[in-house]
């Protein structure tokens, strides 16, 4: 079972990113208020959820949340000041966003850029250990998978329907056959699919 709070003393909000990995798209990230009673037995890191379960979800966390907000930072910014950057940045935008603001932040992974003069925790794997970074990881995911899907239809070749951006081999295939779009992210590598075999 997840934890409601990592502390007690002040309003506290999870943060989590998704699309850090991907070739294509922006990086997505989250920023969630819930409940201190708030408990669910689903509710878990997205990425131990089938993707039916995480749009379930994802109505319940915005229904039940104190507060929550996405922050987006696209591939054209993640090439001026780098992936990991670009991950705070999209959690920066999240917080700001938030009709409350928190008192406390709870960051999942080991390194966070500080916030204003909020302090936080960084939790590695905190979206397997608390709600509302795992409420966080699903916004981050859905509204990510949700743009993705949007624009595979102006470039249906290089699959992102399926893959979301992510490196899989067809998509490295693609790229390194017919080239980048607008939304690739040029200062990451594309390795052929085929050394792989070797």
């Amino acid at each position: 079972m997840l934890l409601s709070r990592y502390q007690l003393e002040f309003l506290e909000a999870g943060c989590d990113e998704a699309g850090r990995g991907c070739l294509a798209g922006p990086v997505f990230a989250a920023a969630v208020i819930l409940p201190d009673d708030f408990e669910h037995d689903l509710l878990n890191d997205s990425k131990q959820l089938t993707e039916e379960v995480r749009y379930e979800l994802r109505i319940e966390i915005e229904q039940k949340a104190i507060a929550h907000a996405v922050g987006i930072v696209d591939n054209i910014e993640i090439d001026a000041i780098n992936i990991l950057n670009a991950s705070f940045l999209a959690m920066h935008r999240a917080i700001e966003k938030l009709h409350l603001s928190p008192q406390f932040l709870i960051i999942d992974g080991n390194r966070f850029n500080k916030y204003k003069s909020i302090p936080h925790q960084c939790i590695v794997e905190g979206d397997a250990k608390y709600f509302s970074i795992a409420a966080a990881s699903i916004l981050a995911k859905t509204y990510r998978d949700d743009y993705m899907k949007q624009i595979a239809a102006e470039h249906p070749e290089y699959d992102w329907h399926k893959n979301k951006g992510y490196p899989t081999i067809k998509h490295r295939e693609t790229v390194m056959k017919i080239g980048y779009t607008p939304y690739h992210r040029r200062t990451f590598r594309v390795t052929d699919p085929q050394l792989e075999l070797f």
